[in-house]
């Protein structure tokens, strides 16, 4: 860590040590020292910043042609539609299997959709205007609140790979949403987090971690008067970042008109430093975790993960192999360092800054 990392009691600059994400009830090890360890894995050349307004050949663009004789409308803003090759389906057969307990198996209901955020090919949020992506934020809320409100719905997942190297099929700026009959398995473990936090008396687990954050500064990237941003204590990609709501609130469509507002700024605001950091579009995972449906869920708190797995420069990649897979999760860049990587880079876009 850096000096300031002994702000939480210990300074573990250059030494190994693991951390415990109390979210999911893992620990993470980290080293710090393997910085020094010289690079002859496989390599990324940079994406292309100059992919086209429009692309005849993307099914994606507006009035193109999709999957199976579905066109596009020639949209202007947002525009939504039902995934042509869905995951989940709505009508499932009846039935499941439980054998001993050790082979069991059971139906999924779901429903999947997706999110053009502009009708732009070579657009990303890091690049789109306030106003547009307020009107994503609107478009999520209204999504959700639509899937929830089904009977058989019991969690709602908004997504975003941004990214070939983060499984992206198509470079045009999307996302998709994903209805689940059955809560899936990282927010069941996290619900299952809040829910022990709070039966013990001591309240909001995130809202007591953000107010520890926020007074001890290390790892937070910045913040408005709704939302803020920072490297979670126990972050396992090297620039992992969590985004918090200053209030305690369970999901997108709760949210009032100014912190609908703070998160499309607090979305700008980071998926710039992404960009600058390594002055590349910046490949990512994002995803919200709202509160299951179907319950109040009063111990939830909202919040983001955004999850990029570059390592050390826009060309090194970071693959989850090896003690990974078969002990824990292990990360070299520490906290409080990509924090403050993250901190000092300018909220003006790289490619708006060149002459």
């Amino acid at each position: 860590m850096n000096s300031q990392g002994a702000r939480d009691g210990q300074d573990w600059t250059g030494a190994p040590h693991r951390r415990f994400n109390p979210l999911i009830r893992e620990w993470v090890l980290v080293s710090p020292q393997r910085l020094e360890r010289p690079w002859q894995g496989q390599t990324e050349s940079r994406a292309a910043e100059n992919p086209p307004r429009y692309d005849p050949a993307c099914y994606l663009c507006p009035r193109n042609e999709r999957a199976r004789a579905a066109r596009n409308p020639d949209y202007t803003s947002t525009f939504v539609f039902q995934n042509d090759f869905p995951a989940l389906i709505e009508e499932c057969e009846d039935g499941g299997i439980d054998v001993e307990g050790l082979l069991v198996g059971q139906p999924e209901p779901g429903e999947c959709r997706v999110v053009c955020f502009s009708p732009s090919h070579d657009l990303t949020l890091a690049r789109m205007e306030p106003t547009e992506v307020r009107r994503v934020v609107e478009v999520w809320a209204e999504q959700c609140r639509e899937l929830a409100a089904k009977p058989w719905v019991r969690y709602v997942q908004v997504f975003e790979n941004r990214g070939a190297m983060m499984g992206a099929s198509n470079p045009h700026p999307h996302c998709q949403i994903w209805a689940n009959g059955a809560t899936p398995n990282v927010p069941g473990r996290e619900l299952a987090s809040f829910e022990d936090h709070a039966r013990l008396g001591k309240g909001c687990l995130l809202c007591r971690y953000l107010e520890i954050e926020v007074q001890n500064g290390t790892r937070v990237i910045f913040g408005n008067s709704s939302w803020v941003a920072l490297v979670p204590y126990w972050a396992v990609w090297p620039f992992e970042v969590l985004l918090l709501p200053r209030r305690h609130t369970g999901a997108l469509e709760d949210l009032s008109a100014a912190e609908r507002d703070d998160l499309a700024d607090a979305i700008r605001r980071l998926t710039i430093r992404y960009d600058n950091l390594f002055e590349t579009s910046f490949p990512y995972s994002m995803g919200f975790h709202p509160r299951p449906a179907g319950g109040p869920h009063p111990e939830w708190h909202l919040h983001a993960h955004y999850l990029p797995p570059l390592l050390r420069s826009a060309t090194v990649r970071k693959f989850v192999v090896g003690y990974e897979l078969l002990a824990m999760p292990q990360r070299d860049i520490t906290p409080e360092d990509a924090a403050a990587r993250l901190r000092a880079l300018e909220e003006t876009h790289y490619l708006v800054r060149r002459p």
